[in-house]
Formats: structure tokens, sequence, C-alpha cells
């Protein structure tokens, strides 16, 4: 359950507006820049009819929306849930635009989205879907134009669904089209624990500005897929406490620290967290005023409001989701002390990867592990110390600062390229 917002904190395209305001004025950003920037380059709803196992049809609401391509190809997931809708995916590409520009991965911002409940639905009627979906995709969307990726209830096969049904249209198999692939079918090594891994990169990277121990460090994380699960782990192997998780039906503690390999193997065995041996069960939405020094929001948007976040009591924010954070809770948390790695940096590696992937697509050979991981390390690291110095420069949070990064770098390809009339 979400807490309680006042106001617009939940449109989630109204906060990233927010944030793009104080940015703007900070590097004092071209009013006719910023009339571009505040508005999506190009958006489409479509109606997507699927016959469903039991002859019936049935006809599903999706969109695609790309926020900026300045710089390349719009980039960014697609997402399956019942409370998709159209705002969020504009916030959704907003923040990709900006993701990329601050990890300087030379892609812009899209997104996409289907209400539907995949939970109800068969393997066979989410292949259905997936295709007709692409389909009506295809005039907006290219190795070169749009490139989609997994996100909230899709996978590597719903992006090999979707290559296939492009590349049949293309009558040549296009591997460059989606990132987030099966490896067999060109995908990158190391693209599954991408995201989880980027956060408890920047984890340290913020540990190091908090001015707080670079292990031993006691984290609580909302989230138990791919960011949150598989970021505790990574944060469990460089020496910290995961003392609770939450999942869909509620959060559990332990204060001595889990055993984290063994804590997913329960979660893959049993499908949730609860139940664990040796842990406590609490609700879930005490995970984020749980006491710790690292809170890792690694689930949805919209969870740290005015509601809930005077009673935070983290030290440190690295938000593993996508907008988990409102502006009116920003403010409460900057005077608390709090200090808050925004998701368009925190949770980058992810798209930082996915840019490899493309990469490797398109050139024809692919990497190692080691050598992802290595070269999303330089970057991710690089984009931190960009952000802290932007942050300093201008005398704001981190938040602030990564906007004014990805801002100025997106600014800087409008203006080069100029108006074409």
């Amino acid at each position: 359950m979400n807490p309680p917002t006042t106001g617009n904190e939940s449109n989630p395209y109204l906060q990233m507006r927010k944030r793009l305001d104080k940015a703007a004025q900070l590097v004092e950003l071209d009013p006719g820049h910023y009339e571009i920037l505040s508005e999506p380059f190009q958006e489409l709803s479509i109606a997507i009819p699927v016959t469903m196992d039991d002859g019936s049809l049935r006809v599903f609401k999706g969109y695609r929306v790309q926020h900026s391509i300045a710089r390349g190809p719009a980039k960014g997931g697609v997402r399956y849930a019942p409370d998709v809708h159209l705002d969020e995916v504009r916030a959704l590409a907003a923040w990709m635009t900006w993701k990329c520009a601050v990890v300087n991965v030379p892609f812009g911002g899209g997104k996409g989205g289907i209400i539907c409940d995949t939970r109800r639905m068969s393997q066979a009627e989410i292949e259905r879907l997936t295709r007709r979906y692409a389909s009506g995709l295809l005039d907006i969307i290219g190795p070169e134009r749009d490139v989609p990726a997994p996100d909230m209830n899709t996978n590597e096969q719903v992006m090999a669904w979707f290559m296939d049904t492009y590349s049949m249209h293309q009558r040549a198999t296009q591997t460059a089209i989606v990132t987030g692939k099966p490896i067999g079918l060109g995908g990158s090594k190391g693209r599954r624990e991408a995201t989880g891994l980027g956060v408890a990169m920047i984890a340290q990277e913020a540990l190091k500005y908090a001015g707080l121990p670079e292990t031993g460090c006691r984290v609580a994380v909302q989230g138990s897929g791919n960011v949150g699960g598989l970021g505790a782990l990574f944060m469990h192997e460089r020496g910290h406490k995961i003392i609770a998780m939450s999942d869909m039906y509620g959060a559990i503690r332990n204060d001595e620290g889990f055993d984290m390999p063994v804590l997913l193997e329960h979660l893959n065995q049993t499908g949730k967290l609860t139940g664990f041996a040796g842990a406590t069960d609490f609700a879930g939405e005490e995970l984020l005023t749980i006491d710790c020094d690292v809170l890792i929001p690694a689930a949805t948007e919209n969870q740290i409001t005015s509601g809930n976040a005077d009673a935070v009591q983290a030290k440190v924010i690295v938000e593993g989701a996508n907008g988990p954070t409102s502006a009116e809770a920003d403010a409460i948390l900057e005077a608390k002390g709090i200090v808050v790695v925004p998701d368009i940096l925190a949770n980058a590696g992810g798209v930082t990867v996915s840019y490899f992937e493309w990469v490797q697509n398109r050139m024809g050979y692919f990497w190692e592990k080691q050598d992802v991981f290595d070269r999303m390390e330089r970057i991710m690291v690089e984009a931190f110390h960009d952000v802290e110095a932007a942050a300093k420069k201008h005398d704001t949070s981190l938040r602030i600062g990564a906007y004014c990064v990805a801002v100025e770098r997106v600014a800087y390809c409008l203006n080069m390229r100029g108006m074409y009339a």
C-alpha cells in the first residue's frame, strides 16, 4: 500500500517537472529549450486486440512515449501492469532522457506500457499481446529510432518475442531493436545483474560522500526483484548487513543481517520473503521508516512522500526504483540531513549495460561479463562524481545536481543541432 499523498504528489510526470524546473533555473536553460524538454517529443496510444485462450477477444490499452531523441535513439523499457497510465509513462520516458544523459550514453528517453495483469494471463496470451503491441509500434521504433527493453512484469522472453515480431516485418533478424534479450539471441552478459550491481556501486560512492563506513552498514531494501534482490546481494558481498527486505506480500527483518544467497534461494523456492527461518515478519510499509544506515527503495514510484518522509531514519537513500520519492518529500529529507542519491543516477546501471548490448549487437562482437562490469563501474563512478561536482557548484542536492548534469548535456545537443525549419 502506498503512503498517503497530497495534491499532485501521486502524479509522477508533475513530480518530474518540478525537478526539471529547479535545474532549468540553476543552469539558466534557454526558454525555448525548456519548452522542448518539458513535453514529450512523441507519444502513441494504441488499442491492442488479443484473442484469449478461451476464444474471446479482449482489447488492451498500450502506450509508447518518446520524451527526447536529441542525443540519440529513444531508449526505455516496457511495463505490463494494471495501473499503467499515460502520465506515468511520460514521466518514465523523461527520466530515461535524464538517466542516459547523466551516465553519458548516446540515447534519448522512451518508455512503454500496457494496462494488463499478467498474473491472470497465460504465456500464450502474453505472447500474443506482446506481438500485437510490437507490430503496432513499427512506425516509430527501430535500432536507430527507439530501442525498447524489459521493465516491470516483462523479461527476456518478452523481448525475444518483440525482437522476432520486428524482425519478421523487416525480413531480417534485427537483434539491436531491443535490449534485455536472452544471451543466445544477442543479449549481453551481465545485463540481468546490471541495475542491482549499479545500485551497489553507487551506494559505495554515496557512503564515502556521506562520511559513513564502506563496510558494515545496516541496509534496508524495499523490493526483491532484479534490482532489490540483486542489489541486496551485491551489498552483502561488499560487507554490509541486509537487516530488512520487503516484497509485495510483506517484509522481514533480522538485525544481525541476512545470509543473502540463502534468502534468495528461499525466495526462488517459495515465491515470497515471508516465512524465512530466523526472520521476523512485519508490515511492508514499515520498511521505509526502519532504523538503518542505507535505505534502497527498489519497488515502484511514489513510495516516500510528505506522508512518511519525516519518519524516515536512514542516513542515505539510494533509489533503485524510478521515482520512489516525491519532490515534497525531498525537501523534508534534505532538512533532516539525509543524503538521497536519485534514481536517474542510482539505477542507471541497467541502461548502461543496455547500451553495451546495443553496441555489441551492432558490431557483432560480444564481451565477457567482467569486461561489462568493469566498463559499467567506470561509467557509474564517473557519473557520480559529475553529479557531486554539479551539486557543489550549484549548492543543491544530489538529485538536482543530477538534473543539472542531464539538462545541460541534452540542451547542448539541442543547441548544436539547431532547429530544422
